[in-house]
């Protein structure tokens, strides 16, 4: 007599991939606490990425700010989007603007100078050359001549490496404008910076996404 065979032992569970940002938005409706998952995602990058704009001094606090109106306004948040980082990166903006004068300021005092507490942090925790070479003083001049918009746009592409799409969602323009946008800051700094081909690819050939 010949034995049973013995039953199918169970497929291991797969790993539990992690809510999708709309998800955890979706949740945090009815469970606040959740909505830190988002914080925990993303807030090292949005304070990396105003700190290299306006310094470390003010990181802290409009990276705090980001996420409370995050936070106040995650119902309204478009659940058709996968991911929160143009969302993130749109309120940032907005409280980037808000310091707009100050940013301005620290770009022509390095332009004229070489030397600015902004500069400092910039070269001190930059991870990417386009940061480092955000240092130079004629990028430095060519970033304080553009205009705020151009420069969230060019800022966010070559910085917070955002697609055009996610530029697009970010401020609330159509991709078009943000193409348009890009192209004029990419005129200007290349102008800026005169013949020096590898600042210009570092500084203004940023990714291509769209």
């Amino acid at each position: 007599m010949t034995d049973p065979d013995p039953p199918p032992r169970p497929a291991p569970p797969s790993p539990t991939a992690p809510d999708d940002d709309a998800a955890v938005v979706a949740r945090s409706l009815e469970q606040p606490e959740t909505f830190a998952t988002l914080y925990d995602r993303y807030a090292p990058d949005i304070h990396r990425y105003v700190a290299r704009r306006l310094g470390d001094g003010a990181a802290d606090d409009v990276t705090a700010e980001t996420f409370l109106i995050a936070f106040r306004g995650r119902a309204r948040y478009d659940q058709r989007r996968g991911t929160a980082r143009p969302w993130l990166y749109g309120i940032a903006a907005n409280l980037i603007g808000k310091h707009r004068r100050a940013e301005v300021r620290a770009l022509r005092a390095l332009a004229r100078t070489g030397i600015d507490p902004v500069a400092e942090s910039w070269v001190e925790r930059a991870d990417s050359r386009v940061a480092a070479e955000a240092t130079r003083r004629p990028l430095a001049a060519a970033l304080a001549g553009l205009s705020a918009r151009d420069r969230h746009v060019l800022l966010l592409i070559a910085w917070a490496d955002l697609s055009y799409q996610e530029v697009a969602e970010a401020l609330s323009i159509p991709v078009g404008t943000v193409r348009s946008r890009l192209n004029r800051a990419r005129r200007t700094v290349r102008s800026a910076l005169g013949a020096d081909p590898t600042v210009v690819s570092d500084a203004t050939e940023v990714a291509h996404h769209g």
